[in-house]
């Protein structure tokens, strides 16, 4: 059976790109709820974005190092589909302000140069047991400050059993995006930088060069079986 890549694209601005981004092909757009962040979005302005977007796309919501009480008040006004936190938040504090809006999510793990393949394992089989309602782990790259990195880790340190469960994240672009997919075959992937013209305006060739670029990767996937 051929496995689809999902792709998410990140820090949407605009109702202009949201359009543009789901119509290319996006299956999850992601809206930044961290102020510092240049692609932040305030609740109402996100609630407006909402609107706009078509059936049975994901919308996903970053967060980081949120209180329940500031993550109860956005979803609120902003009904984010799943959350994606991407602070210093522990298993307890994600399973709970998960529960606090009940709400599925997912835990960004920012992968350091000495991360082992045995510490992505523990981690997504600690977070699997502590709450219903985690998702998944998106694994991005370590750097000093939160949100997306921009920079790319090892792929190879990923377990093969972990990857078809996980989100990849970290310096993806339309030039790598064919070979991270076909060496890992993650379940999804993320991306935000990499498909813009400035940050928080995405580039509509860009957007669906990336696309196509996944799509590469599945088709190669099951060119391989075929021959296998």
């Amino acid at each position: 059976m051929q496995h689809r890549t999902r792709i998410k694209i990140c820090g949407l601005t605009s109702v202009a790109d949201l359009k543009m981004v789901a119509s290319a092909g996006a299956d999850a757009l992601g809206f930044v709820f961290y102020p510092p962040s240049p692609r932040y979005v305030d609740p109402v302005k996100a609630s407006t974005l909402l609107k706009a977007i078509p059936p049975f796309v994901l919308s996903v919501g970053l967060f980081v190092n949120v209180s329940e009480t500031e993550l109860c008040e956005i979803i609120a006004l902003a009904p984010v589909q799943l959350l994606q936190f991407h602070g210093d938040e522990t298993l307890q504090q994600c399973a709970s302000l998960a529960a606090a809006v009940n709400r599925p999510f997912l835990k960004a793990f920012r992968v350091k140069p000495d991360t082992t393949a045995n510490d992505l394992l523990e981690c997504d089989a600690a977070y699997r047991a502590a709450s219903p309602l985690f998702h998944g782990l998106l694994l991005d790259t370590f750097v000093e400050g939160y949100g997306g990195s921009g920079k790319v880790f090892d792929w190879s340190l990923i377990p093969k059993e972990l990857a078809p469960r996980v989100v990849l994240s970290g310096g993806l672009s339309v030039h790598n995006a064919t070979g991270a997919v076909s060496q890992v075959r993650p379940f999804a992937v993320d991306i935000s930088s990499g498909v813009e013209l400035a940050k928080g305006i995405k580039d509509e060739s860009k957007v669906h060069a990336f696309i196509n670029a996944v799509r590469e990767a599945d088709q190669l996937s099951v060119s391989s079986q075929a021959l296998s």
